[in-house]
């Protein structure tokens, strides 16, 4: 009989050992947000005096209140690499306000005008002014005077040369108005146009 005493002390042992590894292992189970696995029931005595063999029972309520902690657990301590976590945060943009951290007042944006098309702005900025009118290409090169004559000037352009005095119109255009020792003032009838030009040697 001392050797069946044993052998019931050691299944005593043995089932509580392994009740207590199975509640250490449903704590780490439930802590991590893995799946609970089933729990055996501890046996009363007078089932292991009978030689009556632990059934497991599974234990629903655990497995519910396990489910809950999972659900509301945004991240699990899962080792492996989930790639498309990764992206997602590759992907995230940050897109401020506008709003300088560094100033003691925050700057109030400025309205927006709204975008004008080709015509409103044509409209806005009023008719292009008109064009400069083309310089005067005559080059005064001299004048001859008689007595008892008025003063005569020697113009060209290009390859031809004009004489002309004060009042004339050369080449259907220019009409000399003024003429000085060092320079002769024309102007330019089509443009309404008036330009002095210089004595030029040679």
């Amino acid at each position: 009989m001392k050797i069946g005493a044993e052998n019931r002390n050691k299944l005593i042992a043995a089932v509580v050992l392994m009740g207590l590894a199975l509640i250490l292992v449903l704590r780490i189970a439930i802590g991590s947000g893995a799946p609970v696995p089933t729990v055996v029931t501890p046996v009363p005595e007078s089932s292991l005096n009978s030689g009556a063999v632990p059934a497991r029972a599974a234990r629903p309520a655990g497995r519910a209140k396990a489910t809950k902690r999972i659900a509301a657990a945004p991240h699990s301590i899962d080792p492996t690499l989930r790639f498309d976590w990764l992206k997602a945060s590759e992907d995230t943009q940050y897109a401020g306000n506008g709003r300088n951290i560094f100033m003691a007042q925050a700057e109030i944006p400025q309205p927006i005008a709204p975008a004008m098309t080709p015509e409103q702005q044509k409209a806005a900025e009023g008719p292009p002014p008109p064009p400069p009118p083309p310089p005067i290409t005559l080059k005064f090169y001299g004048f001859a005077s008689k007595p008892g004559e008025p003063k005569r000037v020697f113009l060209s352009q290009g390859e031809d040369v004009f004489i002309a005095s004060e009042g004339e119109i050369i080449d259907r255009r220019y009409k000399v108005v003024h003429i000085s020792p060092m320079s002769v003032e024309i102007e330019d009838v089509l443009y309404n146009n008036r330009q002095n030009i210089p004595l030029t040697q040679g």
